[in-house]
């Protein structure tokens, strides 16, 4: 699977919260299905674990800045919470 494809039609096509603060919450609220955290991100817990709770993580093998480029934003993004995949196969990463 492409990575940055998948991420991209998440994006579009599904609902997708970004930043540390929405990914906490949306975990610590049991929305998020999956929650990819950049190597620089700031959160040691969240980088070290391999789920919160029940939600699977996935570890992008990139910097903040890498993995919001791979979003096709113009900004860094340490972690992000998948809420609906939408089109999306991405909640079929190997976390």
């Amino acid at each position: 699977m492409d990575l940055n494809h998948a991420l991209k039609v998440a994006l579009e096509t599904g609902k997708v919260r970004l930043g540390l603060t929405e990914t906490r919450e949306a975990a610590t609220a049991k929305k998020a299905k999956l929650l990819i955290i950049a190597k620089s991100c700031p959160d040691a817990q969240l980088r070290s674990e391999r789920t919160l709770g029940k939600i699977p993580i996935y570890h992008f093998d990139g910097t903040a800045v890498e993995l919001g480029q791979a979003c096709g934003k113009p900004f860094p993004i340490s972690a992000m919470a998948v809420l609906d995949a939408g089109s999306s196969a991405i909640l079929t990463l190997e976390t």
